[in-house]
């Protein structure tokens, strides 16, 4: 079997890509390489099962191209800068709905059947209902990332019954661990770096969020991949708890070994569409065997300890 990876060389593509080649199929990286590292796939060019392509989703003759031959499309590429969505509403049209319409195409050129793909729990907007289950009523929508999002599962969905494809659609809660590249640990931890007396928290501190470590979101992927059987699997994908930020805050700071001044901007959200609650109900995937390994605060300390030995990927994002 041959697995298509967009954005594979990112930093849930990478992760995912390590795990199709270590489950035996020979996998193909598509990337452009505008977040993804050729440090991240260190471990995948050690086997003879990887080829990398450079390309970008949105040109869809190359897409194409790359895709010829695969058995599995695993849709992971988009744009998540979530907060900066309103200074630049073209990147999330193109970058995630455009995009996705690109690789559903090429997939109905090949005859490739099956996909795999990230949405997001942001599709929720600020839902009335905690945790937060697949059927809740879909609020107005807050973000331009998750309406964005929330297009693509639409197309898929279409897709799936007009070309027989079959779809695995994961709604992600924000994801943490080793080769993490943005989000607001990473600022935290770059900000402290830079000045460990000093860090500006945007909003009051007191949103609650929900974070899953990445290998946790790899295992609850592909248990779902090989246990789910309808045409359209969603499943949301995320811990069973919650925390606010300011309890990531202090367990960065401990971990740092640091006591800053902590400022917090103020109001309930940190930017335009930031969800003050996000906890997810994950029954239906629990109800295929899986369950997260690591608690977030686990998670975490993995992602502050990463980030500090591998300084140079703070320093490589501007």
């Amino acid at each position: 079997m041959k697995a298509f990876v967009t954005g594979g060389a990112g930093f849930v593509g990478s992760h995912l890509t390590d795990r199709l080649i270590a489950d035996g199929y020979d996998v193909v990286v598509f990337d452009n390489f505008s977040t993804g590292r050729d440090q991240f796939l260190e471990n995948a060019q050690r086997s003879r099962k990887l080829n990398v392509v450079h390309g970008d989703v949105l040109d869809a003759n190359a897409l194409s191209s790359a895709m010829r031959g695969c058995d599995l499309v695993c849709h992971i590429a988009a744009n998540a800068d979530v907060r900066f969505g309103p200074e630049q509403p073209r990147r999330d049209l193109d970058q995630n709905t455009v995009a996705t319409f690109n690789v559903l195409e090429a997939m109905r050129a090949h005859g490739i059947k099956r996909l795999i793909f990230p949405s997001t729990g942001s599709i929720y907007g600020e839902p009335e209902v905690f945790p937060t289950p697949e059927d809740a009523p879909f609020p107005v929508q807050t973000s331009l990332y998750g309406a964005s999002k929330l297009a693509c599962e639409g197309m898929i969905s279409a897709y799936c019954e007009a070309y027989g494809m079959q779809a695995f659609i994961f709604r992600f809660v924000s994801i943490l661990g080793e080769r993490y590249t943005h989000g607001h640990i990473f600022d935290f931890v770059r900000n402290l770096r830079a000045n460990p007396d000093h860090l500006r928290v945007l909003g009051n501190g007191r949103q609650r969020k929900s974070y899953l470590y990445v290998a946790d979101c790899i295992d609850g992927m592909m248990v779902s991949f090989n246990r789910a059987t309808e045409r359209v699997n969603i499943f949301n994908l995320g811990a069973d708890e919650y925390c606010e930020v300011t309890d990531s805050v202090r367990w960065i700071t401990e971990r740092m070994g640091i006591q800053p001044r902590i400022e917090y901007a103020g109001g309930e959200r940190g930017w335009v569409g930031d969800s003050p609650f996000i906890f997810l109900d994950c029954g239906r995937l629990r109800s295929l065997g899986w369950r997260p390994t690591l608690t977030i605060r686990d998670g975490v300390i993995r992602t502050v300890d990463y980030l500090q030995k591998h300084a140079w990927l703070l320093e490589a994002r501007p």
